[in-house]
């Protein structure tokens, strides 16, 4: 099959962004409510690709994809009006009578290059933040899950403003192709070698990028933690789409004093959340792919499996498994898991929690589990993350007020929610000056005319 035409996809949605279409509040309000509603006439649609592409049951469907969109959608619905208005600035004596203020110009055309774990989301989030933004875009969903992609790619078109938006499927030569065109703003949401890719085809012609990647998110539970929380509440953010998620838990530094009871709750919570035979759960996702499925067996062997282990390839089922006694230097503690294996490392004090993090690159998410609030302020005030958790995880994304993204390694540029729509727009600063005064004698050559006036509107 002959690669598309992008450039012409592109001029065509340049051409429909100049002629200041999408500038209008009612335009963006239009498009998000299209968008609203082809989630909601087509959820069925996506339940069946979601459990198609990932497993993933209704319920959990809800929560991440089809219902968040739709909230997220609501949110910016209810706020648009007011984050487009001009924020006022104050101006100096020496400018009077002038006023200032700053406004969100939209971008332009954007690229979105979704991806596979949350394929809904991740691909349909930033496109709110771009129509909220006033911008055009050109949606590349994630190829690994091909039933959300064919959905995505066939809906669009059927709700939104063809002028404005495509929808372009296809693996690496399709992203390759995309990446030469000339963008106002791309967004990537994957792994950090892609991204790199990514950074260098934008550095070419200077165009803003968020990346939203991820990393090993460490999880501390500290010797005052709730053990039987905190083991459900990691248990939950772990194993959720079989730990396929960019927030979750990678690993967990457990206070030594407290190790074996923690361990003890992590094994109740999964037999009493996935059963005996975690295969036969309807709660309980697969690996995407083979690809990823022997990439993470090969991690197994990674330490001593302390429960869970057994896994099926055909079936592309991999059992909720902690590891103990895992060394630092381990495979599994050198790449980002993205599975249902979670290593637990044991440490003694803050210290060591503080010197074993910042020894790594910073993580899209940290998790702590503590009812010190010393402890969780030092652990906090001595670490770097994208963002944090205190006594839960990988909740912070479907908070609609809160930015999401990475920094460092796992990513740079936060959205959702207003953060969205400032990414996807310009503060432009503008300056209102009257000619009706003139402080000449001030602000002109020669300076030392009337020096102490200078001094007075001018202070040093």
């Amino acid at each position: 099959m002959a690669m598309p035409d992008f450039a012409s996809v592109v001029a065509l949605h340049r051409n429909y962004f100049r002629s200041g279409a999408t500038r209008s509040a009612r335009w963006r309000e239009t498009q998000l409510i299209a968008l609203r509603s082809m989630m909601k006439e087509h959820a069925e649609d996506f339940y069946a690709a979601l459990w198609t592409d990932l497993r993933r049951n209704r319920i959990e469907a809800d929560w991440v994809d089809v219902k968040y969109m739709t909230s997220e959608i609501d949110y910016v619905l209810a706020h648009l009006r007011q984050w487009m208005k001009p924020l006022s600035a104050s101006t100096p004596m020496m400018l009077m009578p002038s006023h200032a203020h700053v406004r969100f110009e939209p971008l332009g055309v954007g690229l979105i290059i979704g991806t596979w774990n949350y394929p809904v989301m991740l691909t349909l989030s930033p496109l709110v933040g771009a129509i909220s933004g006033g911008n055009t875009a050109v949606v590349k969903p994630s190829e690994v899950a091909a039933a959300t992609a064919e959905v995505i790619s066939r809906l669009i078109p059927e709700y939104m403003d063809r002028s404005a938006f495509s929808v372009i499927l296809g693996g690496a030569p399709e992203t390759t192709a995309l990446l030469e065109q000339e963008w106002d703003h791309i967004f990537y949401t994957g792994g950090a070698a892609v991204a790199k890719l990514v950074m260098t085809a934008a550095a070419k012609r200077l165009t803003p990028v968020v990346l939203e990647l991820g990393g090993k998110n460490p999880t501390i539970v500290h010797s005052s933690a709730n053990l039987q929380t905190a083991a459900r509440r990691i248990t939950f953010g772990r194993r959720f789409n079989a730990g396929q998620t960019c927030t979750a838990p990678d690993y967990v530094l457990v206070f030594k004093d407290v190790a074996e009871e923690f361990l003890r709750f992590l094994k109740e919570n999964l037999l009493q959340f996935y059963g005996a035979d975690p295969q036969q759960s309807s709660d309980y996702g697969r690996i995407v792919s083979l690809h990823h499925f022997d990439r993470l067996i090969r991690l197994l062997a990674s330490g001593t499996i302390y429960v869970g282990g057994q896994h099926e390839r055909s079936d592309h089922f991999i059992a909720p498994t902690v590891l103990v006694n895992v060394s630092p230097e381990s495979p599994a503690m050198q790449e980002e898991i993205f599975g249902p294996i979670l290593p637990v490392i044991e440490v003694n004090s803050a210290n060591e929690v503080i010197e074993f993090v910042n020894a790594r690159t910073s993580p899209l998410g940290m998790y702590l589990f503590s009812e010190d609030r010393s402890f969780t302020e030092k652990i906090l005030n001595s670490t770097a993350s994208g963002g944090a958790v205190v006594n839960d995880c990988t909740l912070q994304p479907i908070i609609h007020e809160l930015p999401f993204g990475g920094v460092g390694d796992s990513g740079m540029g936060k959205y959702h929610g207003e953060w969205g729509f400032r990414s996807y727009t310009n503060p432009r600063a503008v300056l209102y000056h009257s000619t009706l005064l003139d402080f000449g004698s001030v602000r002109y050559p020669p300076y030392e005319r009337n020096r102490r006036l200078r001094e007075f509107v001018v202070p040093s």
